[in-house]
């Protein structure tokens, strides 16, 4: 690896990073920084990788303007087992960006020449600044200032993060005449933009079937509402063969997910036309308003370049781990589908994905049940469909999942299997465990523990773990030996929440709660469950039934 116009190295994190950063941003494409490379392209890593992010992200918050939050990932990386940090830098919509204390000057802004940063001449500044976007959504003021944003503030819990006072100053909710913005009013908990998932029955617009809304809340909210409905349409299709069975989903899940995460984050939200959704019997359309950003090709937009049109809504939905790092989208789309399923024009951008062939057919699915019905027996069938996920991120999803796989995995390898820092890999995995998902026995040589392994043992796999949104409506028929009709209710009680207090069951069932304990007791001495954690903790099924 050498230096380019788009790859800069540093053999360590020095007084003139921002100028480097700025020259990126006023680069058509943007581009990379190494620090813990020489300039010779040898690796010789980095002594505090952590504190240096830290500070890496502190300067360029603080010391650039416009601001460049959501425009930049830093990422540590491996290197012949050196610690390295990558820093991705997108191209800006507000150019000239400029160092703060130096103001719009050719001391205070810089540009890309070759592999190197140099002074921007004035009458470029001038010139940039004449077409810098004036009426982007962090500028526009919103038409109702009674937004309020407790949703918002519940996602960032999930995540371990608590959002303080100065949340509206931090995301940049407001305009620089210190009202809400468009941006906070996209993100309030009620608002007036409509996202709807319509469904045909055809292959045409002819026969509406269905018209689910799921707007008029948190983008956030809206934008999860829209993933869990994909997911429930989202069938898996079986082909028996000579061999074996085979699996197919309708649509590959992962270019679905980022294809509506790319929508609803790039849409031009200045006109108020939201992203739409819909879904034929032989494809789903998604609809974007806005075609390719200025200064973008297609060519660069499908190379991964990035050049977000709204970068507070990117940096909020990273924050939320809902998106990866800058510019991994459009190429992961491509894993799956080629580009000639992406259709452009001057004020939208679609996407249209062919469902699978029809050799495959619905219905027979995997010993999984990759499409979201349960299928364990716990006394008679237990059913219900797949819909709102427990408080798990997306990445402490795949944790998750990672750890289940490989329960000796180290924090390092599920950091470079997912492409994120360590730090907020140890960060997830605390919150795992604080809610009771994993257990860790052992030091550096330990291993992992899933206090869920028992569940699945009797038929609920990860993915079911994870969401299910039904609850069992109707106890235990089946008969268990030695299980009275009352243990059988708390039994299927608990297998919907495991978190359930013996307070809550004894309201349930309408009968005292020194009646619930004793059921309870009885439960665990027979084997059924067992109790993890104290007042805090959740219970664990311990039989198959």
């Amino acid at each position: 690896m050498i230096e380019t116009n788009r790859i800069e190295f540093k053999q360590q994190l020095t007084d003139n990073l921002e100028k480097e950063v700025i020259a990126f941003l006023n680069y058509a494409t943007g581009g990379t920084i190494y620090i813990g490379i020489s300039k010779e392209g040898v690796a010789v890593g980095v002594l505090d990788s952590d504190g240096d992010q830290l500070k890496i992200k502190d300067r360029l918050k603080n010391n650039i303007s416009p601001s460049c939050m959501g425009l930049f990932d830093v990422i540590s990386e491996k290197i012949n087992g050196l610690d390295i940090i990558k820093i991705i830098v997108a191209s800006g919509l507000e150019k000239p960006y400029f160092i703060k204390k130096l103001s719009m000057t050719e001391k205070g802004c810089f540009m890309r020449i070759g592999s190197s940063a140099e002074p921007m001449p004035q009458k470029l500044i001038d010139e940039l600044f004449a077409k810098r976007i004036r009426n982007s959504i962090s500028k526009i003021k919103s038409n109702r200032q009674d937004l309020t944003f407790e949703q918002l503030k519940i996602y960032y819990e999930t995540t371990g993060s608590q959002l303080n006072s100065k949340f509206a100053q931090n995301l940049e909710l407001r305009n620089e005449d210190g009202f809400w913005n468009y941006v906070g009013y996209l993100l309030a908990d009620h608002n007036g933009t409509s996202i709807k998932v319509a469904k045909y029955s055809g292959t045409n617009r002819v026969n509406l079937i269905e018209n689910n809304e799921y707007g008029y809340c948190s983008l956030i909210k809206a934008a999860k509402q829209v993933l869990d409905k994909l997911e429930l349409e989202n069938k898996t299709l079986s082909k028996i063969t000579s061999k074996e069975r085979e699996n197919q989903r309708l649509w590959n899940p992962i270019a679905l997910r980022e294809a509506v995460i790319n929508a609803i984050i790039h849409n031009d939200y200045t006109n108020e036309v939201p992203p739409k959704f819909e879904i034929f019997d032989n494809r789903i359309e998604i609809t974007s308003a806005g075609g390719l950003p200025d200064g973008l090709t297609q060519d660069e937009f499908f190379d991964g370049v990035s050049l977000p049109r709204n970068k507070e809504l990117m940096r909020i939905f990273k924050d939320l781990d809902m998106v990866e790092q800058l510019g991994s989208g459009v190429p992961r789309i491509l894993e799956s589908y080629g580009r000639e399923f992406f259709k452009f024009s001057p004020n939208f951008l679609r996407m249209t994905f062919k469902a699978a062939p029809r050799e495959y057919e619905i219905g027979d699915f995997s010993d999984e049940q990759i499409d979201g019905q349960i299928s364990g027996q716990i006394g008679g069938q237990i059913g219900g469909q797949i819909g709102g996920a427990i408080d798990l991120t997306e990445n402490q999803k795949e944790i998750l999942k990672i750890i289940l796989d490989n329960n000796k995995v180290t924090r390092n390898d599920i950091a470079n299997m997912l492409k994120i820092n360590e730090s907020a890999v140890s960060k997830h995995i605390e919150i795992l465990k604080n809610k009771g998902y994993i257990e860790r026995i052992g030091s550096t040589r330990g291993h992992w523990i899933d206090v869920f392994q028992e569940e699945k043992s009797i038929g609920l796999s990860l993915g079911q773990i994870e969401k299910i949104s039904t609850p069992i409506s109707t106890p235990i028929s089946t008969p268990i030996k030695s299980l009275t009709e009352r243990q059988k209710e708390i039994l299927t009680i608990i297998i919907n929440d495991i978190k359930v207090s013996r307070r809550d069951i004894a309201k349930q069932l309408k009968i005292n709660e020194s009646a619930v304990k004793k059921h309870l007791e009885n439960l665990k001495e027979k084997g059924y469950l067992e109790r993890v954690g104290g007042t805090r903790g959740h219970w664990r099924l311990t039989t198959i039934i």
